[in-house]
């Protein structure tokens, strides 16, 4: 079974510019947990996911010191997203994407083809649609 098969092929995306509370309602209004960032050519430049927006992990840096975070527009994507990926092809297979998620605790990858354009994201649900499908096939 390929990466290709289980994907969710329509990506929403977001520019580095983009304003964090927005990004955070848009991410609520599409019903997505990750948003790929992308340069105005459409080349991926990072990920984010409602967590990073909620909190991320640079707030407190240490255990002892809290600091203020106001989920605003005066920071954008661009502070926020992690910007070394793990990604899979639409040729992998699933076994390797669940590696991947095994071994980093991701909750979802962005996917690239051939030419290593930006064409889905491979989520946790969409890795339980894949093992339901394994399932289904081994009970036939």
């Amino acid at each position: 079974m390929k990466v290709s098969k289980f994907m969710t092929p329509k990506v929403i995306t977001a520019k580095p510019e983009d304003g964090i509370r927005q990004t955070y309602f848009r991410m609520k209004q599409e019903k997505i947990r990750h948003i790929p960032v992308v340069c105005d050519e459409g080349g991926l430049l990072g990920l984010v996911s409602d967590r990073d927006l909620r909190r991320p992990e640079w707030v407190d840096e240490d255990m002892e010191t809290s600091h203020q975070y106001d989920l605003d527009d005066n920071l954008s994507v661009r502070d926020l997203m992690s910007t070394d990926l793990t990604v899979v092809h639409t040729y992998d297979s699933i076994n390797k994407a669940n590696k991947l998620f095994l071994e980093h605790r991701f909750g979802a990858m962005p996917v690239l083809n051939k030419e290593k354009e930006l064409v889905g994201i491979l989520s946790m649900v969409d890795m339980l649609k894949a093992l339901d499908s394994a399932l289904d096939a081994e009970q036939a």
